[in-house]
């Protein structure tokens, strides 16, 4: 099975009330590769820490697997690739290592995520 990894901008796209975003869904869900995974972190790029502000993508997250500790070994080969990439935010370094191996990252920044999985194991990158 594919794991399913979304960075900051992924969240936000899938969170929207719009067709695209109910159409991938549902696309995701009937391939089998529903829930996604969320790392905490990534909460800190596309949350506002506004209740209000934040009321769909909180509801959005429900539906997510969030993985909220990073290991010592995870945070490594997450500045491993960030240092081979020479690009990227330390976020998107552990979106791309929690991927690893053979798993899937849904963005919208595709230059950084790209170069970052040019390092990793077995990683691909898709538009959102």
């Amino acid at each position: 099975m594919v794991m399913l990894v979304l960075d900051s901008s992924a969240v936000s796209r899938l969170a929207e009330r719009s067709r695209y975003a109910a159409a991938l869904i549902h696309a995701l869900r009937d391939e089998g590769i529903w829930p996604p995974v969320v790392p905490s972190v990534v909460l800190v790029e596309c949350l506002h820490g506004h209740a209000g502000r934040d009321a769909i993508e909180n509801r959005f997250l429900k539906t997510c697997d969030l993985v909220e500790e990073v290991s010592e070994p995870l945070a490594r080969r997450a500045a491993f690739l960030r240092r081979r990439a020479k690009r990227g935010s330390a976020v998107d370094a552990l979106v791309v290592a929690i991927a690893e191996p053979g798993g899937t990252v849904l963005t919208s920044d595709l230059r950084d995520l790209d170069a970052l999985a040019a390092h990793a194991q077995d990683v691909s990158i898709e538009r959102v």
